[in-house]
């Protein structure tokens, strides 16, 4: 058991779109990432995926709807709905995932990386 302290870990990257892993649980991983610019339309098949904003407003592109989520809020994307993550300015998001989540979910491109531990 550790404590972990997320704004330190925020200051060991700088890379938008590369997550990076900072604990377990269960047979999930909960990681950290810095988003800036718009992601890639994608779906996870068999994962649900949890975006908790740390740090600044991040909208979520659904194809019916666009979700809009402030510092301090979440929202969970039920696996199987295709979703693009927009970040107008840089955001702290933290992400609970089940460890097979691959971050561009089924679009295999360059912007698809494995999460690091750090």
């Amino acid at each position: 058991m550790q404590v972990i302290n997320i704004a330190q870990k925020f200051n060991l990257f700088n890379e938008h779109w590369s997550p990076r892993i900072v604990g377990e649980l269960n047979d999930s991983h909960i990681k950290l990432a810095k988003l800036h610019g718009e992601f890639v339309w994608h779906q996870h098949e068999n994962e649900d995926e949890m975006f908790l904003i740390v740090k600044g407003k991040l909208l979520i592109k659904l194809r019916d709807r666009d979700l809009w989520l402030n510092e301090g809020e979440f929202v969970i994307i039920p696996k199987g709905v295709e979703h693009c993550p927009v970040a107008e300015e840089e955001v702290h998001v933290m992400l609970l995932e089940p460890k097979s989540t691959l971050n561009t979910g089924d679009q295999q491109n360059e912007r698809t990386v494995e999460a690091q531990w750090i």
